[in-house]
């Protein structure tokens, strides 16, 4: 066993215990895959991260991320949580942008130095376009919800593979109440326009198979962000600047800034370390 320099991280909140939290281990070489994934599971987040050299020439450093259970080759809210803890450990980008290696390739990062939050580049969608008849259907019963409640479904898969409703209202966002056996073995994301003056523009929660396959839902979720991002700004449901509300229903309170710039969707916000010292891994 060996000791190694370790945070865990709040994501998409600047005030500690309202967004997402994500253990990293910052001196993961030597670890095996098994090891990794018994330190996820024994974390009991929702993702824990493993910091590597990169072996790309063009990353600042290598990421592998797990979940209970298995590796994921990207999510959001651990890119984010990761690049934090890398740069308060001494990280120096070679460039301007931070540049992450993980399963789906390299990830761009910016970091505004003023207020110390960070953004990442979504990732293309490995599948997207509507859903077919029968996984609506599936999801719409799962979901203990009316079909008309449903203004637009799509693939959002990238890595995690969300299936995506668009509900009418924030409102009907926060009041369902899924069916966890019926959700089983899927990644679902909901999401919700407030009304103008609300709280955020976007209500969204997050629903995966967490540790031993029982129904989770995740505070604040960035790849689910990152998708949801491409696709309602891309078919002009949302404008190219919008915030999404997380983890309301959980008594988070995450907030997510989603934009369109430089022919990328930027998803960011704000990152606070809890907790900082060592694990003995």
């Amino acid at each position: 066993m060996t000791q190694r320099r370790f945070a865990q991280v709040d994501v998409f909140t600047d005030v500690p215990l309202l967004g997402n939290p994500v253990a990293v281990v910052l001196d993961s070489d030597g670890l095996s895959t098994e090891q990794m994934q018994a330190f996820c599971d024994w974390t009991n987040l929702s993702e824990a991260t493993f910091v590597l050299p990169p072996t790309d020439p063009a990353a600042d450093y290598r990421v592998r991320i797990f979940c209970p259970g298995r590796e994921l080759p990207f999510a959001g809210h651990p890119t984010l949580g990761t690049c934090h803890a890398w740069l308060e450990a001494g990280g120096e980008p070679k460039g301007g942008e931070i540049v992450q290696q993980c399963g789906v390739g390299l990830v761009a990062i910016r970091h505004d130095a003023a207020t110390g939050r960070l953004a990442f580049a979504a990732p293309p969608r490995q599948r997207s376009g509507p859903l077919d008849d029968v996984d609506v259907a599936r999801l719409v019963a799962a979901l203990r919800i009316d079909l008309d409640e449903v203004v637009a479904h799509e693939w959002c898969d990238n890595g995690p593979g969300w299936r995506a409703l668009l509900l009418r209202t924030a409102d009907a966002v926060l009041a369902v109440s899924p069916d966890p056996a019926a959700l089983a073995g899927l990644d679902v994301g909901i999401a919700g326009p407030h009304p103008a003056g609300g709280p955020a523009d976007l209500e969204v929660r997050a629903f995966f198979p967490g540790n031993g396959g029982t129904l989770t839902e995740d505070p604040v979720t960035g790849s689910l962000n990152a998708a949801l991002g491409q696709w309602l700004i891309g078919s002009g449901r949302l404008p190219e600047r919008y915030t999404a509300r997380q983890g309301t229903a959980l008594g988070r309170d995450g907030r997510v800034s989603v934009e369109l710039a430089d022919g990328d969707v930027w998803v960011g916000g704000s990152s606070v370390t809890v907790l900082a010292g060592s694990a003995d891994l």
